[in-house]
């Protein structure tokens, strides 16, 4: 057993972690271009902490512009264990109020012309994202919201749309009928390419309005959602250092730490050399 290593990718509302000890900005580069901005690392306890704004620095980044393999590759350069994604999402359930929090466990992916795997042509692997999410980071980050005050949904099926608009009427309720729970810009690929990576990832949904499938109020806008993200990033905070205190000072392994042993399919006579080499920090224990 070793340590843990958490990279929190930071969504919109939450563009910091407070509490970090020894704390400095690292410039990571990657093969897949740049991460959206530099990493905060340092620690809380005997964790160490990478955090990363997912928008960057001042949100200047489109949710269809993010670069989520350099950002995954370079918490993985970090020597990441585990990561910790926070999105503000909206509602598609009566239940889920703006300013509960739901930690996802499923997911439909309706993104369209984003880069989504690590692998390719000259090195084909195909991960499970049957259960995509890590179950014991997602009961941890759980446990950590509701003692942090938030109202807490454990289990959310999460449509990661393309944006940057809102949905139309007639898609919010055809994702309800399909049993969606909320919606957000930001989780696929990401989630997808932490799996490739062997990083187990858990995600916590922020909710900060209720979309617009609900006939008798007004749809949601920008100045809605800034409103009620300041409430949500005060308990965000709180529900990180809940969790990184929480954590024992032993990480158990995760069955996720070795996903790539059964996802390899390229013979090694056939794989490409230009692939391995832009492969060396997400695929690099199995391709040694």
């Amino acid at each position: 057993m070793a340590g843990w290593h958490i990279g929190i990718i930071g969504g919109s509302g939450l563009y910091d972690v407070e509490g970090i000890e020894d704390g400095r900005w690292v410039e990571v580069e990657t093969p897949w271009g740049e991460p959206s901005d530099a990493i905060y690392t340092g620690r809380i306890g005997h964790v160490r902490v990478a955090f990363l704004p997912r928008h960057g620095r001042g949100h200047r980044i489109d949710p269809s512009d993010l670069n989520a393999r350099a950002n995954i590759d370079a918490l993985k350069r970090l020597g990441v264990t585990d990561v910790l994604a926070v999105s503000s999402v909206g509602s598609l359930a009566e239940d889920r109020a703006p300013g509960t929090f739901s930690i996802v466990d499923q997911f439909v992916d309706r993104t369209k012309g984003r880069p989504s795997s690590f692998f390719g042509t000259g090195m084909v692997a195909h991960v499970s994202m049957a259960d995509p999410v890590c179950p014991r980071l997602s009961a941890l980050a759980a446990d950590a919201a509701a003692a942090a005050g938030a109202t807490v949904h454990r289990g959310a099926t999460y449509l990661a749309m393309e944006g940057p608009q809102f949905s139309t009427r007639a898609e919010s309720n055809l994702y309800r009928q399909w049993g969606c729970d909320v919606i957000g810009m930001t989780a696929m690929p990401e989630a997808k390419l932490a799996r490739e990576a062997e990083l187990p990832y858990a995600l916590v949904g922020m909710v900060t309005d209720y979309d617009c499938w609900r006939e008798d109020e007004a749809a949601v806008d920008v100045a809605a959602v800034i409103r009620q993200l300041s409430a949500n990033a005060v308990k965000a905070r709180a529900m990180v250092v809940n969790l990184l205190r929480a954590l024992p000072p032993e990480r158990a392994p995760s069955p996720i730490d070795t996903c790539l042993d059964a996802a390899l399919i390229t013979a090694p006579t056939a794989r490409d050399p230009a692939m391995l080499t832009k492969l060396d920090a997400v695929a690099g224990r199995v391709l040694r």
